[in-house]
């Protein structure tokens, strides 16, 4: 190799700002929203003196957010990929079991954040902001595991006209992002016991497989 061209690892140091100035700003823009937080507010609160610091690591503020969606659907992918393997060893894939895979590893990546945890508002407020929600959706969609888990679809879910599956899809992305913000923010807020935190996030993704299943059953041909 060419030392010339060689590009240096990053610090430990460096590593550490970048991940703290992603964290800060995934809290603030949960917080506030994204019109209402600039990269200064985000470098202070990250406890950055340079006033260049969070443009050193990211170079615009969708490069950040891009960044901060990118690092949660690789851990959910986490999540799915042995669910998805163990789909695939099945034999035939019910409606629910697809359902359950695609929701499931998100819950437990809620429950693995701990509380407080901001993912979930942070995520509320990309899907809606119209710069950033197809990237949110592709952060997820573009995974290993959900391209493996689409080729499990059921015949009753590949069997439709693909306006309505886009239409069905972008239901289910609302219904999930939005119902796992807003028990994140009850969570934070200490609306439920610390000891039942993570039977919440159960019920919550119980009741999203059940509602989804609803949902597609209605929309079926």
């Amino acid at each position: 190799m060419d030392v010339s061209t060689a590009v240096a690892a990053p610090s430990p140091r460096s590593i550490r700002a970048k991940d703290r100035i992603m964290q800060t700003a995934e809290r603030l823009y949960a917080e506030h929203g994204f019109a209402h937080v600039s990269i200064r507010m985000i470098r202070e609160a990250a406890g950055q003196r340079n006033k260049s610091a969070v443009q050193y690591h990211f170079s615009t503020r969708d490069e950040l957010i891009h960044a901060i969606l990118s690092r949660h659907a690789a851990a959910i992918d986490r999540h799915r990929l042995p669910m998805v393997a163990a789909l695939e060893t099945s034999g035939e894939v019910s409606l629910r079991d697809w359902i359950t895979c695609a929701i499931a590893p998100s819950i437990e990546h809620h429950i693995e954040l701990g509380t407080p945890s901001w993912y979930g508002r942070f995520l509320a407020q990309a899907v809606v902001e119209p710069s950033l929600r197809e990237y949110a959706a592709r952060a997820t969609l573009s995974t290993p595991s959900f391209r493996r888990l689409e080729l499990l679809r059921p015949p009753s879910m590949r069997d439709r006209e693909r306006e309505l599956s886009e239409r069905q899809t972008a239901m289910i992305r609302l219904l999930v992002v939005h119902m796992s913000a807003e028990l994140e923010a009850d969570l934070a807020a200490g609306h439920a016991a610390a000891g039942s935190v993570e039977e919440s996030w159960r019920a919550l993704g119980e009741h999203l497989v059940t509602a989804v299943c609803g949902l597609s059953g209605a929309l079926l041909p």
